[in-house]
């Protein structure tokens, strides 16, 4: 099986000598390999949460306006539920 090579790109940053000392004391009790591996690991668990949060968030959004929707505009009952409901109140109408 051929392995594809995974195109790297570089994100700089500049922090304070404070932050850092923060961050590497923090990757080293966590049980990180390295402040890289910390760093990464870290914002890429937090970017999912704030996405899986937002998509979320859209998708029941969406789904109260249809539901809504179906309740301020209902469909007309078909034959079937017309018939189960003829059903219904035959067997449990006094």
């Amino acid at each position: 099986m051929a392995m594809t090579k995974q195109e790297k790109a570089r994100f700089d940053t500049r922090l304070s000598k404070e932050q850092k000392q923060f961050f590497e004391r923090a990757a080293i009790l966590g049980g990180y390999r390295n402040l890289t591996d910390f760093v990464i690991l870290t914002v890429q668990n937090r970017a999912k949460e704030i996405i899986e949060e937002r998509l979320q968030i859209i998708a029941s959004k969406r789904d109260s306006e249809v539901f809504f929707d179906a309740i301020t505009n209902p469909t007309k009952p078909n034959k079937d539920l017309l018939a189960a409901a003829k059903e219904y109140k035959s067997l449990f109408s006094g």
